[in-house]
């Protein structure tokens, strides 16, 4: 019996299961390591290493490939357990997987660090040997120290060290109980990993012996209460929430000495036993958000600091004796100004490494002379070498109009060498895909993706000096995810005026002349989601809906990422609007080259998706039949300070464009009294990023309305939803209630 697509797409959480993942590669090129479970719908992630040469030599399995580390044995087949912190760091990074979700190594890759059930472990990666280290639990990120000698992790919020052998455990900062809350020390705080891309609070100095530290003070922080109506005796969890317009938390950062007293040389003395403190000073004031922390041996410790606005970031450079800072580089914009993968960094010769918005394109710079122009639209910043820089990119502005729809390949640019070059080649390989690499030394995995096959394929290779010719294969390292039961046929093209980027999906076997669908729009629809990308998997829910009878859309209108800093600065003040008007422009422009029933329109998704369906079937009726809303945001009040603020500013400041773009206002609620559309809600009651109340509130202000709609609220589960039952019937439930609201057979 073959298995339906939305159990094993619930089964294998969106086929991710078994794929290899989290790459490092040594420096030398001689080994790879990663994570990967053992089978398509086993949840436990092995820590493996595959040897390339050297000392090494080949694993067990003949082809260089060992695990490392196998939970099952570590933990002797007992479950495992999942610490507040640990959850809420899952959750920030939609982690829906076990075992071991993460790990660091040394600068050699020679050792990792990695936690498990709250214990902290280590693994030598030549010899395949890991051994418990025993330390106060439970265990958070740990990581080595660039020589390998410590381990340094977070514990009850303190920043501890131990050594590698198990020795000289101590804390080198605790926290403190504040007025209204607590101090964490070596965490990053809730915007900064949900919102910034910052999911650590702490950086090991190059020689191992100083760590720069983020200390979180949360009692600012409104208090929030998250119950579970499913169980009543339960106490409701407190969470620290900063919405729109309320005090964010208090991080400072601070550099903290790591030695102690054998570590002494030269006539020094370890400050405080080890312990000795300075604060990092910068004006805070003006720039609260500290968005990204770097240090290597390029140069001195580097920040890049953001006023609350974000229409000001300022690059400093950190003192080391004293903890003062010095500007280094300063980017404003009237709008706002993104934060990029990857940078800012040292080059290895003391170069900055940044991404910017430069005449009309987002490009990559280094020291202050551009590598890329406007043909391409820069995404991250992969690796930095002695001569070039690893990075990703899509078609910009100036690139041929019959450049590939959704790809994101990989380039390197060289910013010295002969003649000290410049220009930039691209890695990837020819042909529409999306792609990532990691690299140590010249040898780079690189994972792709494309239209026409499923998963992805990760690939070692061995780049060649500039214009030396093609790279050198290496190893594939081997993808235990599932195949999907059925295959994707997205048209990938450009939709109206704006030439948005846009997806179609018709049923499989569908012949033209069989005449029009109902369609179905398909979007996240907002920044930093970008749902049109050349990869077969991306499109697998939207081709099972098609199956059912659909014609479905997918369309990335202004706001989404992947275009040109202008694309996705157009929605500044106006969410609401902007992205709704392209759905619309986008149905409309494909309808005459494509059978789409403009009678029959439906519109779902999740999360800011979720926001967009609701908008679509409240303030255009006469274009959108019937949506579903999966946790949508309804009351822009009510979510966090760094997304929200971003957009619309502070609501003590701009009260009018959060009505303007609230679903739950007047305004919200101005569209015509008829007629009145077929809309479910759907909502975890356990989401602490976009908590409950936002449905709860919709669904008063509908009933005040007298607007008829469904509420799904689905107890236990948070903004993802992990559980194979709730997954895989959510589908099914969508799908049943599309066909009922559009009439289809």
């Amino acid at each position: 019996m073959v298995m339906s697509f939305p159990r094993q797409y619930a089964r294998t959480q969106r086929f991710t299961l078994g794929a290899p993942r989290a790459f490092t590669v040594a420096p030398d090129g001689s080994r790879i390591v990663f994570l990967r479970s053992r089978g398509g719908t086993d949840r436990a992630n092995l820590l493996w290493v595959r040897d390339l040469g050297g000392a090494g030599g080949p694993g067990p399995d003949g082809d260089g490939e060992r695990a490392v580390a196998d939970p099952a044995e570590l933990l002797g087949g007992a479950d495992e357990e999942l610490s507040p912190e640990e959850r809420a760091r899952r959750e920030r990074s939609r982690e829906g997987s076990a075992g071991v979700v993460g790990y660091a190594t040394d600068s050699a890759v020679e050792t990792a660090a990695f936690a498990l059930s709250g214990r902290l472990f280590t693994a030598d990666l030549r010899t395949a040997a890991v051994r418990e280290v025993p330390t106060p639990t439970p265990v958070v990120d740990p990581r080595p120290s660039p020589d390998g000698r410590r381990v340094a992790y977070v514990a009850g919020g303190a920043l501890r060290v131990v050594d590698r052998d198990g020795g000289n455990d101590r804390a080198l900062a605790e926290p403190e109980e504040t007025r209204g809350g607590r101090t964490t020390w070596g965490l990053a705080e809730f915007v900064a990993a949900e919102e910034m891309d910052r999911s650590r609070g702490f950086w090991w100095s190059p020689d191992g012996t100083r760590m720069l530290a983020a200390r979180v003070d949360d009692s600012p922080v409104r208090r929030w209460w998250i119950a579970d109506p499913a169980d009543p005796g339960s106490e409701p969890a407190e969470v620290a929430y900063p919405a729109a317009g309320t005090d964010n938390a208090e991080v400072t950062l601070h550099l903290l000495d790591v030695r102690d007293g054998e570590d002494v040389r030269d006539g020094e003395e370890a400050r405080d036993g080890g312990g000795g403190r300075t604060e990092v000073v910068w004006d805070r004031v003006r720039y609260p958000y500290l968005a990204r922390v770097h240090w290597s041996a390029g140069g001195p410790p580097l920040l890049l600091v953001q006023s609350r606005d974000q229409r000001s970031h300022l690059y400093l450079t950190v003192d080391t004796a004293t903890g003062r800072t010095a500007p280094l580089h300063a980017d404003e914009d009237p709008a706002w100004l993104e934060l990029f993968a990857g940078v800012p960094v040292w080059t290895p010769d003391g170069r900055l490494v940044r991404i910017a918005d430069e005449g009309g394109a987002r490009v990559l710079v280094v020291g202050d002379r551009p590598l890329t122009s406007a043909a391409l639209h820069v995404r991250a910043v992969l690796d930095v070498g002695d001569e070039d820089v690893l990075f990703s990119a899509s078609a910009g502005p100036d690139a041929p109009g019959d450049s590939p729809v959704g790809e994101i390949a990989v380039y390197r640019a060289w910013f010295r060498g002969s003649g000290d070059q410049g220009g930039w080649e691209r890695v990837s390989p020819e042909g529409a895909h999306i792609a990532s690499a990691v690299r140590g030394g010249d040898t780079v995995v690189l994972s792709t993706a494309a239209p026409d096959r499923p998963g992805a394929r990760a690939e070692a290779l061995r780049l060649p000096e500039t214009g030396k010719g093609a790279s050198t294969p290496l190893a594939v390292i081997a993808s235990h995810a599932e195949t999907p039961v059925l295959t994707a046929r997205p048209r990938l093209l450009r939709a109206g005026a704006r030439r948005i980027p846009a997806a179609v999906l018709l049923p499989t076997g569908y012949r033209d002349g069989d005449g029009a669908l109902p369609v179905l729009m398909d979007p996240y629809g907002g920044p930093h989601g970008q749902r049109v990308v050349a990869a077969h998997n991306a499109h697998l829910t939207s081709q099972w809906f098609a199956d059912q009878g659909f014609a479905v859309v997918v369309a990335d209108g202004r706001g989404t990422p992947g275009n040109s800093p202008a694309w996705e600065k157009a929605v500044a003040g106006d969410l609401a609007g902007t992205t709704l008007e392209d759905q619309v422009e986008a149905l409309h422009a494909l309808a005459g080259d494509h059978p789409l029933d403009l009678g029959r329109v439906g519109i779902r998704g999740w999360s800011y998706g979720g926001y967009l369906a609701a908008l679509a079937v409240l303030r255009r009726p006469d274009v959108f039949h019937a949506a579903v809303a999966g946790a949508p945001v309804t009351d822009w009040r009510l979510y966090d300070t760094h997304y929200t603020e971003r957009y619309l500013g502070l609501p003590q400041e701009r009260p009018e464009a959060y009505a303007a773009n609230s679903l739950v206002t007047d305004e919200g609620l101005s569209a015509p009294a008829e007629p009145h559309r077929p809309l479910m809600i759907v909502h975890g009651l356990a989401d602490d990023n976009v908590v409950a109340a936002h449905t709860l509130r919709l669904s008063s202000a509908l009933l005040a309305a007298g607007r008829v709609h469904e509420v799904l609220p689905l107890s236990g589960v948070t903004h993802m939803t992990p559980q194979e039952q709730v997954a895989e019937n959510l589908l099914l439930l969508q799908v049943a209630f599309l066909k009922r609201s559009l009439g289809v057979a």
